[in-house]
C-alpha cells in the first residue's frame, strides 16, 4: 500500500509517528518500519522519526540519505525508575546510546522528556548535561496529564507518589479535556526551570499541548532541526 501511495511523493515531510510508536518490540525481527523506510528514501521524502526505542539507530544508514531528523523520548536517566514507570520500554541507556549513535552518523536529534511528573523525574539536570554532551540539539517538554487509564497505571506502579499528586491534579489543577492537569503555575515553574537547564547547557526548548508557548526558543517538535535538502 505504502508503495502504491509513494509514486504521488516527491520530497514531502513525513513525521513517524505521532500516535503510535514505529519501532514496536516485533520491529528488532519483522522490519517493516525499515522497509517503509526504504520506500520513503527512494521517494526523497524529508522524514521526522518520533519514537520510544534505542531501534531507530539501527536505520541510521536509510536516515543518512535524505534530510531526517529523529525524537527520542527519554523520560529519565534512571534505568531503575524507568522499569517501574515505563516497564515495556528499552532503558534509558540503551535510548542515549541511540542518541549518541544518531548524531555520530550526522542525524540531529531531540530529546522528549515526557511527560514531566512531580517527586518523579522533575529534576533532570543530570540528564540535560549528558544530552548536551552527546550532541543533542534541542529538548521538548510537558507535564503529566492524568486520565482515567494512565492514572490507574500510575497509582499501581507508584503509590505513594500518587497519593501526592492526588490533590494537585484533581482539587487544585485544571481540566481540559478528558485530561486532568497540574495549576497552571506549578506547570510554568517546573517547565520554565527545565528550560532554564536547556539553555544554559546549549540546548534550544519547546513545550508542547501546556498553552505556555512563551516559553520555546524553538518550535515543540523540534522540526527546526530537519536539514535542508541539498540545493535547498
Amino acid at each position: 500500500m505504502l508503495k502504491r501511495e509513494a509514486t504521488k511523493l516527491n520530497g514531502e515531510t513525513i513525521s513517524i509517528s505521532n500516535s503510535s510508536d514505529p519501532y514496536p518490540r516485533a520491529e528488532a525481527t519483522e522490519g517493516l518500519t525499515r522497509r517503509c523506510l526504504e520506500i520513503l528514501v527512494q521517494s526523497n521524502c524529508r522524514i521526522q522519526i518520533i519514537t520510544k526505542s534505542n531501534l531507530v539507530a539501527r536505520d541510521d544508514d536509510l536516515l543518512c540519505k535524505v534530510p531526517a531528523t529523529v525524537a527520542l523520548t527519554i523520560t529519565t536517566d534512571d534505568d531503575n525508575l524507568a522499569k517501574v514507570i515505563e516497564p515495556f520500554a528499552p532503558s534509558p541507556s540503551q535510548r542515549l546510546r541511540a542518541a549518541q549513535d544518531l548524531t555520530k552518523a550526522g542525524i540531529p536529534v531531540s530529546a522528549r522528556i515526557d511527560p514531566i511528573i512531580p517527586f518523579v523525574n522533575d529534576q533532570p539536570q543530570k540528564l540535560i548535561k549528558e544530552l548536551a554532551s552527546i550532541g543533542v540539539k534541542h529538548i521538548t517538554c510537558s507535564t503529566y496529564k492524568a486520565k482515567a487509564d494512565n492514572w490507574l497505571r500510575l497509582t499501581a506502579a507508584i503509590p505513594q507518589v500518587a497519593e501526592k499528586l492526588k490533590p494537585l491534579y484533581f482539587q487544585q489543577g485544571e481540566r481540559i479535556g478528558g485530561s486532568a492537569l497540574l495549576p497552571k503555575e506549578l506547570r510554568y515553574k517546573i517547565l520554565k526551570s527545565t528550560r532554564d537547564l536547556a539553555e544554559a547547557n546549549g540546548l534550544k526548548f519547546g513545550v508542547c499541548r501546556e498553552g505556555l508557548a512563551q516559553l520555546n526558543t524553538a518550535s515543540c517538535d523540534g522540526s527546526w532541526l530537519m536539514p535542508k535538502p541539498k540545493g535547498g
